[in-house]
């Protein structure tokens, strides 16, 4: 999907579908139609209500998409608006759409971050994924384009925002994608593979460890989670050299390509999801694509352990003790804890970067749905100002975030009688007991750990989003990395 921009009047934008949005309250004389409607009360402007006209202009279709009260908009809101006016566009069958904010559903917002957000709200709403079918009911086409209308006054500014808009909305393409496919498409290796790919179109290093150099390294924890399966794991290190000789931010993500639990296995019912534990993974790269197209002033190095998690003869097992990256010895207690596995070398291989800060993004806990629900990520570390750094980059991003703390006490969970840490401390604070295990690697450098488990895909429409996966992770690196940068 590119973006165009365009300052004409709206009266005289000529497209098959003007998408306009409104603030509850206020009116918009663009079309007799459409006056007609907001004088009969058939529209209001309430969040997500929508209203469809045929114009009597240039404008063949008319969408007002209601934002709600002017005291409660926002980014997200903005951004929301967005993607159900795409959405809807894609629903009508058009290719193309223009789309404009009227002055009192603006905000506060400026105009390169009204730019930036709606496009983000366009490539959020107007994705769909019909590659694996040979034969789609009801296709619908691809929006090709969106077209911004603005203000020639805010032409220039725009353009700014449209530029970080555009590099955002292609890495949460990306990523989105990435996600969707099955495990038997996306394995392993088929993840460096992308990677690679990633790193020759933008200029990245790209290193990428099979089966052996995995155990030359000594990543004995990765190691353990993939010895059940017939598909050999790999350790990604994509490194992003935009800043000098500074020290890089560390992107972590966790990379299980499909999760069945592996012995300690999952119930059957809505297994075949489990294609997106490797969330984390896909944030990371659809972050590295961001990072090719913006080039900011900024080291970044993205680490991703992966591998499957599978049920054989040769599976790792509940009492078996292995020895990690690090050098400490864990005792397996739920071969379903995988995921904090894997990312634990990943947390001790970052040490040879001397990161000035590390976060890591993981599918990890179902205890994160139980504490707070699909709309907030869980997040902990070992950094204060880095929690509040992140949190903050995920208000700005609409992926908001919400702390849980990492006491002492919790440690408790994890005391085993056989090894030096065991990695499952039963049903209580689970998310808080997985994330304490990772703290037990991180090493000399700040930290933020992200659960995405309850964000990293949806599993129902909504007027915004389509089901299945939601790229969480992307916008929120991306703010994260661009404001560290100065940008």
């Amino acid at each position: 999907m590119k973006s165009l921009m365009s300052t004409k009047p709206l009266e005289s934008v000529e497209t098959p579908l003007l998408a306009l949005i409104v603030a509850q309250g206020s009116t918009t004389a663009i079309d007799p139609g459409v006056e007609r409607a907001v004088a009969a009360g058939d529209y209001k402007g309430k969040k997500d209500e929508t209203l469809l006209v045929y114009g009597s202009g240039k404008a063949q279709r008319i969408l007002l998409v209601g934002i709600g009260k002017t005291n409660e908009i926002t980014r997200s809101s903005i951004r929301r608006a967005a993607a159900i006016a795409a959405r809807r566009a894609r629903g009508l069958g058009t290719k193309t759409f223009s789309l404009a904010v009227t002055k009192e559903a603006r905000g506060s917002l400026g105009a390169a971050e009204l730019a930036q957000v709606l496009i983000e709200g366009a490539a959020q709403g107007g994705w769909q994924f019909t590659e694996l079918k040979k034969q789609p009911e009801d296709p619908k086409p691809d929006i090709e384009s969106v077209e911004l209308v603005i203000e020639a006054a805010d032409k220039e500014q725009a353009a700014r925002g449209r530029r970080i808009g555009d590099a955002i909305a292609a890495g949460y393409l990306f990523t989105r994608n990435l996600q969707m496919l099955p495990g038997n498409v996306c394995t392993p290796s088929y993840l460096a593979e992308q990677a690679q790919k990633l790193a020759a179109a933008h200029g990245f290093k790209a290193t990428v460890l099979d089966k052996a150099q995995i155990k030359k390294e000594g990543m004995g924890a990765l190691l353990a989670v993939a010895q059940g399966s017939a598909e050999e794991p790999r350790f990604i290190v994509l490194e992003y050299q935009g800043g000098g000789t500074g020290a890089p931010i560390a992107l972590i993500g966790k990379g299980v390509t499909f999760d069945s639990g592996g012995i300690s296995i999952k119930p059957a019912a809505n297994m075949e999801d489990m294609k997106f534990d490797k969330s984390g993974a896909t944030a990371v790269l659809g972050a590295f694509e961001v990072l090719g197209r913006l080039k900011p002033k900024i080291n970044v190095v993205g680490l991703i352990p992966a591998t499957e998690n599978l049920p054989s003869g040769t599976a790792m097992k509940p009492g078996d003790v292995v020895k990690s990256h690090l050098g400490k010895t864990i005792e397996i207690i739920n071969t379903d804890a995988e995921g904090r596995l894997i990312l634990c070398d990943a947390l001790s291989y970052a040490r040879r970067f001397k990161p000035v800060a590390a976060i890591d993004a993981a599918t990890l806990t179902g205890a994160v749905v139980i504490a707070l629900g699909h709309h907030a990520i869980g997040m902990l570390g070992n950094d204060e100002p880095l929690l509040a750094e992140v949190r903050d980059a995920g208000e700005r991003a609409g992926e908001r975030c919400w702390p849980l703390p990492l006491w002492d006490d919790y440690r408790e969970l994890l005391k085993s009688d056989v090894a030096d840490v065991k990695n499952s401390g039963g049903r209580a604070a689970g998310t808080i007991a997985g994330a304490w295990f990772l703290r037990e690697f991180v090493d000399g450098f700040p930290w933020v750990h992200l659960d995405i488990a309850g964000t990293a895909y949806l599993e129902g429409e909504g007027p915004s989003h389509a089901k299945g996966p939601t790229a969480i992770g992307v916008r929120l690196f991306t703010e994260f990395l661009l404001k560290r940068a100065g940008a």
